[in-house]
């Protein structure tokens, strides 16, 4: 059984997951961690837990889902997957960073790997199958695992809301697309994990979400 941790990092409040199972095994998905004190956090749980990084994944790559990109990648040997189409916004985010007036010290390494849809990535015994989510941004990818029953859909939905659509490469119909006929087909006790505040499910948010009506 594969287990989700969440961190919550940086000035945009962002969620870093940790997926790990019961062989040690574990994927980093959009490590945002902007602070000394937050990678610290995110190695002493891996080393509390004594896990193995092995993949390191962006759902997509606005800047608040990189920060930690290198550092990962440095600190554990990974190369960075990302879906194609986001190679666009990944070298944009040095340039987005400053318009923010935050700095960037630690630019990203480019991805060496693609991901596309349907892919499965593995780790462990844990089994994700990749969806290809755009809308939020141009190329989103969310990733299911079926036996667990949860989805990690980065900036697509989120508790109550969807991703913002006004930055470049988004559109709210794609976005509106993208979730009713990837996400909301997988089942309504599928837990969402979001790139931003709390764990929902499908089921709550066909109910309640009002972009969702």
């Amino acid at each position: 059984m594969s287990l989700v941790a969440k961190f919550t990092f940086n000035p945009f409040q962002e969620n870093t997951y940790i997926l790990h199972d019961e062989t040690k095994e574990c994927i980093i998905i959009d490590p945002g961690c902007f602070t000394q004190n937050e990678k610290d956090q995110m190695v002493k749980f891996i080393e509390d837990n004594q896990l193995k990084p092995v993949r390191l994944i962006n759902t997509h790559c606005h800047l608040d889902h990189i920060f930690g990109n290198r550092f990962i990648a440095e600190k554990y040997g990974l190369e960075l997957e990302i879906h194609e189409g986001e190679v666009p916004v990944l070298e944009a985010a040095p340039r987005v960073s400053s318009s923010y007036g935050i700095p960037f010290p630690e630019p990203s390494p480019p991805a060496s790997k693609f991901i596309k849809e349907g892919d499965i990535l593995k780790f462990g015994n844990t089994e994700l199958e990749t969806l290809f989510t755009p809308g939020h941004s141009p190329a989103s990818i969310s990733f299911f695992c079926k036996k667990d029953k949860y989805v990690i859909a980065g900036d697509v939905l989120f508790q109550g809301s969807i991703g913002r659509t006004d930055l470049p490469g988004g559109s709210f119909p794609v976005l509106i697309a993208s979730i009713k006929d990837k996400l909301l087909p997988l089942g309504d006790d599928v837990k969402v994990y979001s790139g931003h505040m709390g764990m929902t499910t499908i089921g709550e948010e066909k109910m309640n979400n009002p972009f969702l009506q």
